[in-house]
């Protein structure tokens, strides 16, 4: 691993999206640990014996070794639920339609995540969401913008529009500035 460069810590789903933000990361040089979030898990609802977040995290795995990075698999199942899945109970009960994925970034991935990724020492956390990262620095401060990614088709920013600053100093978006036709294509 490199010594010069900042630890980041990437969620690794077993996409293309984020297996290609875990290599180009690499390739910059930066030091590199996967994490596969396990954010659901109820066997009463599981069909037919489906497993799709074990698949998911063996795809996730196979990624990390194929990239010679440290993986690990955690478990924010119970956090998942008391954040997201009963906020949506909730809404639905008030009349109101939640937005699960706005919530889910900005209390799961880019909290609970980035403080265990924090934890492990990591300077940053990086995604696979297409979008991008501005800065603008007014004397000794800098705010963080969050911009829309480059393949308009498959922009995210939305759903990370409630991100803080801090949440937005410690995120790197490896992929925003391709298409995902150029994701696609690195991927192979």
């Amino acid at each position: 691993m490199a010594e010069n460069k900042p630890t980041v810590v990437v969620g690794l789903s077993g996409g293309v999206d984020s297996s290609v933000a875990a290599y180009l990361l690499q390739k910059e040089g930066f030091n590199v640990i996967a994490l596969f979030m396990k954010n659901w898990h109820d066997d009463e609802v599981t069909i037919s014996d489906e497993c799709p977040w074990l698949e998911d995290s063996n795809d996730a795995l196979l990624v990390a070794e194929k990239l010679n990075i440290p993986f690990q698999t955690i478990d924010l199942s119970e956090v998942y639920k008391e954040r997201i899945v009963n906020y949506m109970f909730d809404e639905y009960r008030n009349g109101r339609t939640p937005n699960p994925d706005v919530l889910c970034n900005r209390e799961i991935k880019f909290d609970v995540f980035l403080s265990i990724a924090l934890d492990l020492g990591a300077d940053y956390v990086a995604t696979g969401h297409y979008c991008q990262k501005g800065e603008i620095s007014t004397g000794d401060t800098t705010i963080y913008q969050l911009k829309a990614g480059k393949d308009s088709n498959k922009d995210q920013s939305y759903f990370l529009c409630q991100l803080n600053q801090h949440q937005l100093s410690k995120v790197l978006f490896p992929i925003g500035h391709l298409q995902k036709s150029e994701v696609r294509a690195i991927a192979e």
